[in-house]
């Protein structure tokens, strides 16, 4: 048998700051075309105007001194973010606005003018504007300690990092490699002698390290004789010290750039206000100005929000009690991409106590209290060493290697709708934000205000401290202090964060529209017919065609466990699935609902979008009475779907809301808690898992500094250079990827290599594909491609006048093609760009073919779809003419059906394009005009699909086709 020789990776990218190990010349190559180091990658920046197009609005003026919150607002009620005349000179102060570009030519933004991150010395020092950051401690390029190389970096990184290796197959491995070199001949000894080697290695790193702390809560209460075991039991709870975490995360060089240091203001080029970060909304500029009023050391200082979440989590269900409660901390002046990827930009800081007892005490009024009490008196404790300095500056190091003077906040905490009810201390039922009555969540909003600290002690007063009064009348649990009531600037109504995942895409679609709908057929039909009609609904979904990134469920939709993943897949099939099989109203209030979650899940959003947000919720609001019409609601008093009513106003607050989702913590369990407990020998399990997250908190901290020192080639934490723009969820049986560091509209490119066993003569490989008409395509093409200013199209002359191709022309064959195109407001990399591979194959993944449909530019002057046209491709290929190379793609014309979208689903249809013979229409086309997938959903109205349909025959079996917008936010930002 032939042994492969190991090829080391001998070549190296040169640029600047990479340095990336590649084994090929090929795969370098590849490699430079994305690397973010690349210069030719790197923004464009044009030069500022000498003056800002407009002059925005001057920030609203902070709270009076009379309260120090924000002032109740009813939440459909939102601050005027107009334009408002520029101050006079009278009006200015002496502080001068400084504008920046941000991001893409033409956005710019302005920072607080008072707390605006000025760089100052270690004793706090204000620096002139380009002095360079103080010196780095000397460091030799070569210590590695305490490794003894980069080499036994990796591998310890690999170990117990990656493979996350038992202890015993570390020994074993470690034994087998020591017996291998023996076999050589070699007296090298084996990277660690065992696993405690191992782990004393990383035990002695130096860096991040912040040690776990632990306090005891216990009862204080009068226990009566036959007391409860809860009220003797002692509760441990283990935290980190916060300020040190949140430190840590500040002088993370590997966030340089990606922190913003003051408050800002973006604007676009259309001179709209821009809410993306959360240093970008209206909150951190209000906070700003009130620390500007109430402390006078703020001048220069930078403001870090603390963003807090807390979620209880399952580890497994067939060993008994294993919940944990873990509590996660993340710099808010982190920008939203740098929170949701895997950069240890969410700490563990904390994990909480959980009391339970005996199903004859957990609804007693005494233990629910004490749950209460135990919750928001550990947070206070926790998060203590934070309070000093929310009032005074603290001169800490920044990644990007200058100090600043500090000043701290609460930030927006990230929880699910039973946390947030724990944490604004409000009966379940009931909004946690506002004041809506939990009888009438439907109702007017403009009768709701702003809850608040204030108005809970005003009811207090005027209740004369009747709890039941409070809990009956305005769902208020009066004998619980709020945790935020004990630090300055805070209040947990306000701070509480939209929640994507549980109060939108799992809370008001699956757990509400998706249920409703079931619960429709049950009602209007037989049994055995509703059955038949969600088999129907189930069949649709199963026969969609492939597109990237799309989950298909090819055996229905009937989960046990749902996830936010396939609750996302869901949403992008349902809607052509359940036309015509219930009622058009149905069909829109869905839409209507759709709409409005993918408009709220874009990264940036301006006034123009926060319009069609309120148009979206308005018309939810109108199209979904059908459900009390057909008597499948009696009311929608459901707080997570009345939570979309806030999501406007917490828009304007806090930015884009994907940088405050809960789907952001629930993806750290994964790293902090379940992989950790996978790995334990579940004796003292919590200790083991304290243990292990400080070991990956240390070997990152090693991996920055090392990387940041020129030690090492690459971090071994990035998978690829662009990984730190992925976003958390990307489910998907395709390759679709974020591409950092390209900002062009728009590109399609071929493999390397064509595909292989293809004839490469023309007339051959015409007849090997059973395409007679190619030559006379590609001669029609050449018309076009060599007479671009032609009135008359290639399809459309005579075929003698158009330019003859040998029969021996040579043509390369391939099976996919790249596309990187521009996604502005998605979770795409630097400038928004994102790649994806699209397929015509005559058998994907070794199973049935698959030819992919695209949009094609037609009018770049024309607005969304408008400007675009539909087709499949048959063939991809190239061939060279005149010594020009022409990338091709043969492609088969869908035409609209229609002059606007499908009133009940918002989606255009398309037909396909028959010529007067009745023959499909088709033609060549140049790649460069191809701008993405389309995915198009069969139109079946009430007719039910054959049972033998799959998805690979779907796009030859319908009439009429939906062009599904709803695929994925590309499609639904740039297609509409």
């Amino acid at each position: 048998m032939k042994r492969f020789q190991f090829v080391p990776a001998f070549f190296r990218c040169n640029f600047a700051g990479c340095g990336k190990p590649i084994k090929t010349p090929g795969g370098l190559t590849r490699h430079k075309q994305s690397c973010k180091f690349n210069p030719g990658n790197q923004y464009r920046f044009s030069t500022p105007p000498s003056s800002p197009p407009f002059v925005p609005h001057t920030p609203s003026p902070p709270p009076g001194p009379d309260n120090g919150l924000l002032p109740p607002q009813t939440p459909n009620r939102v601050p005027n973010l107009g334009t408002p005349t520029p101050p006079t000179p009278s009006q200015s102060t002496s502080r001068r606005t400084v504008w920046t570009t941000q991001g893409r030519t033409g956005i710019y933004t302005r920072q607080h003018e008072i707390l605006n991150g000025r760089r100052c010395d270690k004793e706090g020092n204000f620096l002139p504007p380009g002095a360079p950051p103080p010196p780095k401690p000397a460091a030799d390029n070569d210590d590695f300690f305490p490794f003894t190389s980069g080499t036994e970096f990796k591998v310890g990184t690999l170990l117990y990092r990656k493979a996350q290796m038992s202890n015993g197959d570390v020994n074993t491995l470690m034994e087998l490699w020591a017996e291998y070199q023996a076999l050589k001949g070699e007296e090298v000894d084996p990277p660690f002698a065992h696993t405690k080697d191992l782990h004393d290695a990383i035990d002695s790193i130096p860096l991040g390290d912040v040690p776990w702390q632990a306090f005891k809560v216990k009862y204080n209460g009068e226990i009566p004789e036959k007391a409860p075991g809860w009220m003797t039991k002692e509760y441990e709870v283990w935290y980190q010290d916060p300020l040190c975490v949140m430190e840590m995360q500040i002088g993370n060089p590997n966030f340089d750039g990606e922190i913003d240091y003051a408050p800002k203001e973006v604007y676009g080029r259309n001179g709209r206000r821009q809410f993306t970060d959360l240093m970008s909304g209206q909150w951190a500029w209000n906070e700003a100005d009130t620390i500007a009023r109430d402390c006078l050391e703020a001048e220069g200082a930078m403001l870090a929000p603390v963003v807090l979440g807390s979620d209880k989590t399952t580890v497994s269900v067939a060993t008994g009690q294993n919940d944990y409660y873990p509590l996660y901390g993340s710099l808010g002046s982190a920008q939203n991409h740098v929170r949701r990827a895997h950069r240890n930009a969410v700490s563990v800081i904390g994990f909480l106590a959980i009391p339970k007892t005996d199903r004859e005490e957990q609804d007693s009024a005494e233990f629910r209290k004490f749950r209460r009490q135990l919750f928001h008196s550990s947070l206070t404790h926790i998060l203590s060493p934070l309070k000093p300095w929310m009032e005074k500056p603290r001169v800490t190091l920044c990644g990007d290697g200058y100090y600043r003077r500090v000043i701290y906040s609460l930030g927006p905490y990230i929880a699910d709708y039973p946390e947030q009810c724990l944490l604004a201390c409000i009966v379940s039922g009931w909004c946690p934000r506002c004041t809506a009555f939990s009888g009438d969540l439907d109702g007017d909003p403009d009768k709701a205000i702003q809850q608040s600290h204030e108005h809970t002690d005003a009811l207090f007063e005027a209740f004369g401290g009747d709890m039941k009064d409070m809990w009956d009348g305005y769902g208020i649990i009066g004998d619980i202090e709020p945790f935020t009531a004990n630090f300055p600037r805070a209040d947990i109504h306000v701070l509480l964060s939209p929640d994507l995942l549980h109060e939108v895409i799992k809370g008001t679609f699956k757990d509400h529209l998706v249920t409703w709908v079931s619960d429709y057929l049950y009602a209007v039909y037989e049994k055995a017919e509703a059955k038949r009609i969600l088999a129907e609904i189930d069949r649709r979904i199963a026969v969609a065609p492939p597109f990237p990134g799309l989950r298909r469920f090819p055996e229905g939709r009937g989960f046990k466990q749902w996830t936010g993943d396939d609750s996302k897949a869901l949403m992008k099939a349902i809607l052509p699935a359940i036309a015509g099989l219930v009622p058009p109203q149905m069909v829109r209030a869905i839409g209507a609902f759709m709409e409005f979650c993918y408009l709220v899940r874009q990264s940036q959003i301006d006034k123009t979008v926060l319009c069609q947000i309120d148009d979206a919720v308005r018309h939810f609001h109108n199209e979904h009475v059908i459900f009390l019409q057909a008597g499948v609601r009696e009311d929608f008093n459901l707080p997570r779907q009345h939570s979309i009513t806030h999501y406007r106003w917490l828009i304007q607050q806090f930015g884009a809301p994907n940088g405050l989702c809960s789907s952001i913590t629930e993806s750290k369990h994964i790293k902090a808690v379940k992989q950790p407990w996978r790995r334990l020998n579940r004796n003292k399990a919590l200790g083991q898992m304290l243990l292990t997250n400080q070991h990956l908190d240390k070997l990152e901290a090693a991996a920055v500094d090392f990387k940041l020192r020129g030690m090492l080639d690459y971090n071994v934490f990035e998978e690829r250079a662009e990984s730190a723009r992925l976003p958390i969820h990307n489910a998907g049986e395709d390759d679709d990827e974020d591409v950092a560091g390209l900002t062009s509209l728009g590109d399609v490119q071929f493999p390397k290599r064509p595909a292989c066993h293809y004839p490469r003569l023309l007339d051959e490989l015409s007849g090997f594909l059973g395409l007679p008409t190619l030559n006379e395509y590609i001669r029609r093409f050449l018309y076009d491609q060599l007479n671009p200013e032609s009135d008359v199209f290639g399809m459309d002359v005579p075929l003698d006048d158009c330019p003859k191709i040998s029969s021996s022309l040579w043509a390369n064959v391939y099976h996919s093609a790249a596309a990187t195109f521009h996604a502005p407001s998605d979770l795409s990399g630097i400038g928004g760009m994102h790649r994806e591979h699209i397929r015509a194959t005559p058998s994907w993944q070794h199973g049935a073919p698959r030819y992919d449909c695209v949009y094609v530019e037609k009018d770049p002057d024309a607005d969304g779809f408008r400007g675009l046209d539909v087709a499949q491709v048959e063939l991809f290929f190239s061939f060279t003419y005149d010594s020009v190379s022409y990338p091709c793609a043969l492609v088969r014309w869908f035409v609209p059906h229609g002059e606007s979208p499908c009133k009940d689903t918002g989606m255009w249809m398309v037909k396909p394009d028959f010529n007067t013979r009745r023959r499909r229409v088709s033609s060549v086309i140049h790649i460069d005009t191809i701008l993405r997938s389309a995915h198009l959903s069969g139109v079946a109205g009430d007719q039910f699909i054959l049972r033998t349909l799959t998805h690979s025959q779907s796009l030859q079996a319908f009439r009429l086709f939906y062009v599904n917008k709803y695929a994925d936010h590309h499609a639904h930002e740039i297609g509409y």
